[in-house]
């Protein structure tokens, strides 16, 4: 165990070239919008028109899966929202939601349901849909909830069709949609015979291949210093899918005390006991999820969710300080002291605003 007044997040290491019309030599880097975040996508060893390729096809994946898979704006996740909300019976839930309701549900139930999709009508009464609440909601109102909890477990999936006899469930893939939606465009990248490469939103990424020839470096930051304070450097090469939650991205004080957006279902308030989390897998779908349900788990069970589902590599900060890091994470992981030179690293994608659930 290591010990420090230590806060983490992620960023890509990542240089950012125009292609030419030679052949592949340099990194080819652009970035999108989507989700409430930058994305940045770095590409090594491609030509230009695989280049254009990759930007012209992710560019329309994004804006498709962030209408398909938004929770709080007009779209399928809001009609469905909709239908269990007004009691409706069976009804065929949108294709473009289908993949994602499925897994969503699969990771859920492997955390013991503390990742769970399904409690978007909390997320809502904290404020952390948009811009936080200024101050807790009222505990009586805490209390009704925890009465019903409703959750993904709620939802009842037969095929196509959709049903859930909880009408308080309200589906929120804040914490799922964009390690999906990452995997999904791995795959297209994949599709377009491109080998090397980063997809990086707002800091949380899948890097696969290497960096001409070199592993990807992702740079861990605390967030008690400056934006670009920078710890340790993780080494990945292959299939690297590396996401934290933190008690840091989305809060808002009161009376001193901070009120993150990592809520626990089981006692309708903010998780206590961890600063963040940070997995590393070859599924960013899986990362995106364990990160959070680590996170609620705590510091004296997240070892029990980590196994459960799957996760071997992981860094878990407590509220104190204190770091434990997993054998399969420590082996990428190169801490640094903390004046050295760092002037290569680029500093972590900027949100446009701050990260709302979609």
């Amino acid at each position: 165990m290591l010990a420090g007044l230590w806060h983490w997040t992620l960023l890509v290491l990542a240089t950012s070239l125009l292609a030419s019309c030679t052949p592949p030599t340099a990194n080819t880097s652009f970035r999108l919008l989507a989700f409430g975040t930058y994305i940045d996508i770095t590409l090594s060893d491609v030509t230009p028109a695989q280049a254009t390729a990759a930007r012209t096809h992710l560019e329309r994946d994004f804006a498709a899966m962030q209408h398909a898979w938004h929770a709080w704006e007009p779209g399928p996740v809001g009609r469905i929202n909709q239908l269990i909300r007004a009691n409706s019976p069976p009804f065929a839930a949108p294709p473009s939601t289908l993949p994602l309701l499925r897994r969503a549900q699969q990771l859920a139930a492997r955390s013991d349901y503390l990742f769970d999709p399904g409690i978007g009508q909390l997320i809502a009464l904290w404020g952390f849909q948009g811009n936080p609440r200024s101050r807790p909601p009222p505990t009586a109102t805490i209390q009704a909830w925890l009465q019903n909890r409703p959750g993904i477990q709620d939802i009842n999936l037969n095929q196509f069709y959709l049903s859930s006899d909880n009408p308080r469930v309200q589906l929120d893939f804040g914490a799922i949609g964009k390690g999906y939606g990452i995997s999904q465009a791995i795959q297209r990248l994949r599709s377009l015979n491109i080998t090397n490469g980063v997809v990086n939103a707002g800091g949380d990424l899948h890097a696969i291949g290497t960096n001409q020839g070199q592993p990807w470096r992702v740079a861990i930051r605390d967030p008690h210093g400056a934006p670009d304070s920078v710890l340790g450097i993780l080494s990945v090469s292959g299939d690297a899918a590396v996401f934290t939650s933190g008690h840091y991205e989305r809060y808002f004080t009161w009376e001193g005390k901070r009120y993150h957006h990592l809520l626990d279902p089981r006692t309708g308030y903010p998780a206590t006991g961890l600063a963040s989390v940070t997995i590393l897998s070859k599924d960013a779908t899986l990362s995106d999820a364990a990160a959070t349900a680590l996170f609620i788990a705590g510091p004296d069970d997240w070892p029990r969710i980590a196994h459960q589902m799957g996760i071997e590599a992981a860094l878990v900060v407590d509220t104190q300080g204190q770091i434990q890091l997993t054998p399969a994470m420590q082996q990428y992981l190169s801490l640094h002291p903390p004046h050295a030179d760092y002037s290569s690293v680029q500093p972590m994608s900027a949100s446009l605003r701050a990260k709302h659930s979609y």
